[in-house]
């Protein structure tokens, strides 16, 4: 995308929402050589991407105004739809031609909605969630899952192929969505047989960090075994992927769920254990401080 001056220039990106996925992600296109001008309701992490040489915007329209790509990262189906449809926001900025991609994980009804209404004014939409966390982001190493149209999807494959090791074209509208809930329902999952595995073993009085490494290399090894047991062994309930934001996604997986008549026993009561460890006050710490609920289940104390 970009016009040619003799050699293809890079598109030109407009990016919305920098919290602890979206700072790293635009970060890594400005070191890319993307033309990046940003937007976020707090100012620090603005500064801190000016400073590696994007440009600042005062609103989602104005990071969106002659833009041929828009990034959005944002944490819930409220905030995207007011950012991309609301006073101000990326829609009244966005040009005709341009593509929006959501980086967020919403609801797959809301992502329908806000393309038709994008589409209305010439603006192609992408649901686009990402998986890998903040470690994926820094690294330019997510799993992204695209739903949209193939054209769309094709001009800003070069854009997502900074951001993400595995990107994949996975259907229309809304399947991008589908496809992360998916994830998350597996993850949420992983993190569960984990703590319960570990809480087994430390009762038997097993050394955690060789079961870590027996069950790593066998059938039962995990990317949740490689780099979030390492934190729950040594008590780490630090923030990578919050469970605030890991109970949402459990939610929309079980409110798709329930529109589609598939129950969901598994995610279902992976959610009760997670709303115990927000009520315990842990939604700003790290989805493996699941770890901590089965210490309070189990009764252990680190004393």
């Amino acid at each position: 995308m970009g016009e040619a001056t003799g050699r293809p220039q890079p598109a030109t990106v407009g990016f919305v929402g920098l919290g602890v996925m979206g700072l790293p992600m635009a970060r890594n296109l400005v070191r890319a050589g993307y033309p990046v001008r940003a937007f976020d309701v707090r100012d620090e992490p603005v500064r801190e991407l000016v400073a590696d040489g994007a440009v600042a915007a005062g609103s989602c329209a104005r990071a969106a105004e002659d833009r041929d790509v828009v990034l959005v990262s944002l944490p819930d189906s409220p905030q995207v739809e007011s950012a991309v449809l609301g006073p101000d926001g990326v829609s009244e900025g966005a040009r005709a031609g341009a593509v929006v991609v959501d980086l967020s994980t919403i609801g797959v009804s809301v992502t329908r909605r806000v393309a038709a209404a994008l589409s209305e004014r010439g603006v192609a939409y992408l649901d686009a969630p990402v998986s890998g966390g903040r470690r994926g982001a820094l690294r330019g190493a997510l799993s992204i899952m695209v739903g949209g149209p193939a054209e769309a999807f094709d001009r800003v494959r070069p854009v997502l192929g900074v951001l993400g090791a595995t990107v994949t074209h996975v259907g229309g509208c809304g399947m991008g969505q589908v496809f992360k809930l998916c994830n998350q329902v597996v993850c949420a999952l992983n993190i569960q047989a984990v703590c319960e595995a570990f809480a087994l073993g430390r009762a038997a009085g097993a050394d955690l960090t060789l079961l870590r490494e027996a069950l790593s290399g066998g059938a039962a090894g995990s990317w949740m075994l490689d780099n979030l047991a390492p934190q729950m062994i040594d008590g780490d309930a630090s923030a990578g992927f919050t469970i605030q934001l890991q109970l949402k996604d459990l939610r929309l997986a079980l409110e798709a769920a329930f529109e589609a008549g598939v129950p969901l026993p598994g995610a279902a009561q992976a959610m009760a254990l997670y709303l115990e460890a927000r009520a315990h006050g842990e939604d700003a710490n790290g989805n493996q401080a699941l770890f901590r609920v089965y210490d309070r289940l189990t009764g252990h104390t680190d004393g």
